[in-house]
């Protein structure tokens, strides 16, 4: 697998961000649909809608969260074509939306993806 980034979408677009994937469910606020510069939005491969209001990103919800996130991971189809993309492009950058750099679900997926486990 090439090289796999994580970045907020309120950053700038750099060259070095390779292929932008949105990982979110839901569209950023205050981030224009012409102007967010993303080559894709795979929102299939965020968690599930119950997972992510569950969680509310609550760090004290956040090994739960994370453990939940994988398991739903491991049996999502979006995951191949997240994979896919991956060996097309020599970076992929996931673009997330959250606050909390650390644990969001751009993280984990890109441990998941790695072949890792997230940062507790």
């Amino acid at each position: 697998m090439n090289k796999i980034q994580i970045k907020r979408i309120y950053e700038p677009p750099a060259r070095s961000d390779g292929m932008r994937i949105l990982v979110d469910r839901l569209w950023p606020r205050g981030v224009a649909r012409d102007g967010a510069r993303i080559d894709a939005w795979i929102k299939d491969v965020a968690p599930s809608d119950a997972l992510r209001r569950w969680y509310s990103h609550d760090p004290e919800k956040w090994p739960e969260f994370r453990a939940r996130y994988i398991v739903e991971l491991e049996n999502n189809p979006a995951v191949i074509e997240l994979h896919d993309m991956a060996a097309k492009s020599k970076t992929l950058t996931l673009l997330f939306a959250a606050k909390d750099n650390p644990r969001n679900n751009a993280t984990v997926l890109h441990e998941f993806l790695s072949g890792g486990t997230a940062a507790k």
